[in-house]
């Protein structure tokens, strides 16, 4: 490493945010970038270890500690080429990934890690700010035709990679824009929407046809995909929301958070939308959930103005610190709060909740009852909260599969996912392949780009017999 003393010498700095009475005035991103000093600092840090777990941590396998020290050296461009060498939409990670990567650093064992998110997030938008990031259509057409169904992360990286082998690649995606949940259901605040759009303008550019309004399974038959493509990849998502069936479920002011989230979505970009408005504007909204899409309707709500805003999570209040010794370099369960929660929301953990009541047919009150370890009720521990707007986070079962799905005749797994193993990406039905959160289930984004990628991989092989793209 260039500077083998630098995580001696150097304390970890991060990027800070603006001020919450600042952001919540409008939903612009709001985190601040390290000045270029500062972050030059920070690659220092990186301490060049016999085993980088980082790599490990990170689901693309990022090479991490070769751009760390390439920004240190102030080599950004050689680091921007670094970077995108294993994954294709670094801004999209390196604003939204929960960066499993900086929990196996190795300074992370004294809770220092390297700043691994914020420089990889300096380094891509250095590179378009200087006009590295380029559009890199193929030198040579196979002739062969690939259709991409869904334009979330897993859709757009596999079919980003297959242009660049040189096949004619078109995507498929049922709503007005590209980006699936990058679009639709991460807020603007923590993703702004002309990241995704300059990064479909590259692929575009690349030769990666998109068709809109194009509903696989409903306005556009499966089987017409099969006959008309050499190979089909299924990316569109895990989107089949988990539900609540519990009295009063029907009443009005109860919703799925991805009723809510895209709707301001689809304001902010100024999106025609035909539904009745589902605002948190002077109500009280309780959120039922603690993941990240439970924190982003608080954030949303926040910025509606809404009048309180509750969290309820069933499981318990997780540890402030994990314990490094029992789970260090993996993921730890541990207390996690995102700048949503700190626009003022009240969480509460071990909760239960077990009817909905109203009036008037409109929800305006949520019952529950705490529950002890074991999610038994604890008599005695029952208790109301005011209730105008619910949101339902409680994350997402499995693919929806009415549709195309069911068309298709394609075989789940015990979950509900597409069935398809991690080398072949190939599904029960022939040249049909999957990736993302349809075969996993819900993930996370750095996850569905692996999985695109490594999709990508997999359909080359089956075109040409062999593939010279990154395994």
């Amino acid at each position: 490493m260039g500077k083998v003393t630098g995580f001696l010498e150097f304390e970890r700095t991060d990027r800070k945010y603006a001020p919450v009475e600042e952001r919540l005035r409008n939903y612009r991103e709001f985190v601040l970038p390290l000045p270029e000093g500062d972050l030059k600092q920070q690659a220092a840090r990186c301490m060049n270890c016999g085993i980088p777990y980082c790599h490990t941590g990170c689901p693309v396998n990022n090479q991490i500690p070769d751009w760390n020290d390439l920004v240190y050296l102030d080599d950004w461009k050689t680091a921007a080429q670094n970077l995108h060498s294993t994954n294709n939409f670094p801004e999209f990670t390196g604003r939204v990934c929960p960066a499993p990567c900086e929990e196996a650093c190795t300074l992370n064992l004294e809770d220092n890690p390297v700043t691994i998110k914020t420089i990889e997030c300096a380094i891509v938008d250095r590179a378009f700010e200087q006009g590295w990031v380029r559009p890199e259509p193929p030198v040579h057409k196979t002739g062969r035709r690939v259709a991409v169904v869904g334009s979330g992360p897993a859709g757009l990286a596999c079919a980003q990679q297959l242009a660049r082998a040189g096949h004619e690649v078109h995507v498929f995606e049922r709503h007005a824009r590209a980006g699936g949940l990058l679009r639709y259901g991460i807020p603007d605040f923590k993703l702004e929407k002309h990241l995704v759009e300059r990064r479909v303008a590259q692929m575009e550019a690349e030769g990666v046809a998109f068709h809109y309004f194009a509903h696989i399974g409903s306005n556009v038959p499966a089987r017409e995909l099969i006959d008309t493509f050499d190979s089909v990849v299924l990316a569109g998502g895990s989107e089949k929301p988990r539900d609540l069936p519990i009295p009063g479920r029907e009443l009005a002011g109860v919703h799925f958070a991805m009723d809510f989230l895209p709707q301001q979505n689809r304001r902010n970009s100024d999106e025609t939308q035909h539904v009745t408005p589902i605002l948190a504007t002077d109500k009280h909204v309780v959120v039922i959930g603690g993941g990240d899409t439970g924190s982003d309707c608080i954030g949303t709500s926040a910025r509606q103005g809404a009048r309180s805003i509750v969290q309820l999570e069933i499981l318990p209040r997780p540890p402030e610190k994990a314990d490094k010794l029992l789970t260090w370099p993996n993921w730890p369960a541990k207390l996690r709060t995102s700048s949503s929660h700190l626009e003022g929301a009240q969480r509460e953990f071990s909760v239960l909740t077990e009817k909905f009541s109203g009036e008037n047919g409109q929800v305006k009150k949520l019952h529950c009852v705490r529950v002890d370890d074991t999610m038994k009720p604890i008599p005695g521990s029952e208790f109301a909260l005011d209730a105008e707007l619910v949101l339902l986070a409680m994350g997402f079962v499995h693919p929806v599969k009415e549709g195309m799905l069911a068309e298709l005749g394609v075989a789940l797994d015990p979950r509900g996912n597409v069935l398809a193993d991690t080398e072949s990406y190939r599904t029960s039905v022939d040249k049909v392949f999957t990736a993302g959160d349809m075969r996993r289930g819900q993930s996370l984004v750095v996850w569905a780009i692996r999985e695109g990628r490594q999709a990508a991989r997999a359909v080359d092989e089956f075109l040409m017999g062999a593939s010279a793209l990154p395994r």
